[in-house]
């Protein structure tokens, strides 16, 4: 019989390995060095400037060649601007409280023995995604700050962009002691080589899938690590009868239009009978000007001119654009029904200036982020004080909602005795 150590590894999980022992050495760090690295990852994009964006713009034009839309285009575009702000985000992570370490527990029992629960990094983390370089740097810089090692497969269309932006911080991380394995960038982009990467549960403690919903199936159905994610962001608003309704339109008008295709932009207005008269004329008014289509059910329709009549799909839809699905409903209850049948658990917001309301909605939802007369554009890490965020989970998991370093981190029991045995 074939010895499991005599299996020749494959690429992959020769890359994994590596990653796995790099990680060691960056656990190792104390928290000043992990900061050190990180400002001298920050300085490396912007010496390596010329090399990144020549990576990009091969990308750019492999991406035009094969006709891809502006929007990717845009997500994927790189300049001096965007660079520059890649390396200072890289900076502000450095800059973070430093979550490993942290006591978060520390009592002593009545046998005298001292208990503390202490954060400690994770270990090393696959982050899947797409056509974001950006994600590439930050991404990095998260994960070394928590102490990890990090494995980075990004979409084929930034391929060039991300391989020299591994050079660059592969450099800075050799200068301080690192081995470049640390951050970890996939060229084998074939989904063969993603499904094997998910297998490799004994190198892999955690998998983040970012990108469309199609990918993060895909990352969840196949994995055999555990996986934090969020397939879709179907956020709503609910405006209460007692809701001020010019706080109601601004909520609105910046939950939807400020950036359709972010996750945590709205894409269900839910209305209380009592006030669809004075308030969906307003919504109609203001999203019109601002080119929003809206789909409405058959009690909305009539206040709001130019609509067309809503499916059952529209209210489970990620719209990522300039559409909004629209219904009256008859009171808290019937908002909170159409919620929990719709919801993917990422942001809810209520318009109420009823704090028994406010509390009900609050409690009766399970989503990540529930809001109370707040733009769901605030369910996002930096907006929440988290400082940069790494992802979105709507995944029970130890981390739920928008994710920053401490999500990168679990608590472990430390126990210290002089001697106590259990009797």
């Amino acid at each position: 019989m074939t010895a499991l150590k005599d299996i020749p590894m494959t690429d992959i999980e020769a890359q994994a390995r590596a990653c796995r022992d790099a990680a060691q050495v960056v656990a190792g760090l104390d928290s000043d060095a992990r900061r050190a690295l990180l400002l001298a990852m920050a300085q490396a994009l912007e010496v390596n400037a010329g090399l990144i964006l020549a990576g990009n713009a091969r990308d750019l034009a492999a991406a035009r060649g094969k006709g891809v839309g502006s929007a990717m285009l845009d997500r994927l575009a790189l300049d001096p601007p965007r660079l520059f702000a890649m390396a200072e985000a890289v900076r502000e992570v450095a800059g973070l409280p430093d979550p490993v370490g942290q006591v978060t527990r520390d009592d002593v029992r009545p046998n005298g023995i001292r208990v503390q629960k202490v954060r400690v990094p994770l270990g090393v983390i696959a982050m899947i995604y797409e056509a974001r370089p950006n994600v590439t740097a930050e991404a990095a810089a998260l994960c070394l700050k928590a102490g990890n090692g990090v494995i980075l497969r990004g979409g084929s269309e930034a391929i060039h962009s991300n391989t020299a932006i591994a050079q660059a911080l592969a450099g800075a991380l050799k200068a301080n002691g690192v081995p470049p394995a640390a951050v970890t960038v996939l060229t084998d982009l074939r989904r063969e080589a993603m499904l094997e990467l998910l297998q490799l549960h004994e190198l892999i403690d955690l998998a983040i899938p970012r990108g469309g919903e199609g990918l993060i199936r895909f990352v969840a159905e196949h994995a055999r690590v555990p996986v934090i994610k969020h397939y879709k962001g179907v956020c709503h608003l609910f405006v209460d009868a007692s809701a001020d309704l010019g706080k109601a339109i601004d909520l609105l008008v910046d939950g939807k239009c400020s950036r359709p295709a972010a996750c945590n932009s709205l894409e269900t207005l839910l209305v209380h009978r009592d006030v669809a008269e004075a308030f969906l004329p307003r919504v109609a008014q203001a999203l019109g000007e601002r080119g929003v289509e809206l789909r409405a059910d058959a009690a909305a329709q009539p206040l709001l001119p130019g609509s067309t009549a809503a499916t059952d799909a529209d209210y489970a839809a990620e719209f990522l654009d300039l559409v909004l699905a629209v219904r009256v409903v008859d009171d808290l209850d019937a908002a909170i029904a159409h919620i929990r049948r719709y919801t993917s658990d990422h942001t809810e917001v209520i318009a109420t200036e009823d704090a028994g309301h406010a509390e009900r909605f609050v409690n009766a939802l399970r989503s990540a982020v529930v809001m109370v007369n707040a733009s769901s554009r605030f369910s996002d890490g930096g907006q929440l004080g988290l400082g940069s965020e790494i992802g979105i989970s709507t995944t029970r998991l130890h981390a739920y909602g928008p994710m920053g370093l401490e999500a990168l981190t679990v608590e472990r029991f430390v126990v210290r005795g002089e001697g106590q045995t259990r009797k």
